[in-house]
This record gives C-alpha cells, sequence and structure tokens, in this order.
C-alpha cells in the first residue's frame, strides 16, 4: 500500500513540475515575437485569395445583372 500512494505522490509532483514548466515558458514568449512582416504578409496573402474567390464568383455575369456577357 505504501508502494502505491508513493509512486501517486512522485507522479503528483512530475506532472505539476510539467505544467508548471510549461505555464512559466509560454508566460515567458511574448505576442511580439512574431516577425510582423511575416503577419502583414500572411493577412494580405488571405485577402488577396479571398478577393479573387470573389471575383471567380462573379465572373462573366455584368454589372447590371441582366445575364451573361460572355
Amino acid at each position: 500500500m505504501t508502494t502505491v500512494l508513493v509512486t501517486l505522490a512522485v507522479l503528483a509532483v512530475a506532472a505539476a513540475a510539467v505544467l508548471g514548466y510549461v505555464r512559466l515558458r509560454d508566460r515567458r514568449r511574448s505576442p511580439g515575437d512574431e516577425d510582423a512582416a511575416a503577419v502583414r504578409a500572411a493577412r494580405a496573402e488571405r485577402h488577396r485569395r479571398a478577393a479573387e474567390r470573389e471575383h471567380a464568383q462573379h465572373d462573366g455575369w455584368n454589372r447590371g445583372g441582366h445575364g451573361f456577357t460572355g
């Protein structure tokens, strides 16, 4: 019985140590660590692709809504 309690206590301490380390590591990371230029480029690429999809859905129809123009 004592062996089981010691094993559970060791596992609990190990789990607490891992959780503490992960929390400390994540707290040290700041949101500013990301490359600002890369974030802007990715956002611009998402907007460009969305615009292309929107254009493809409306391609071929005239602005007045009078049918397919070819």
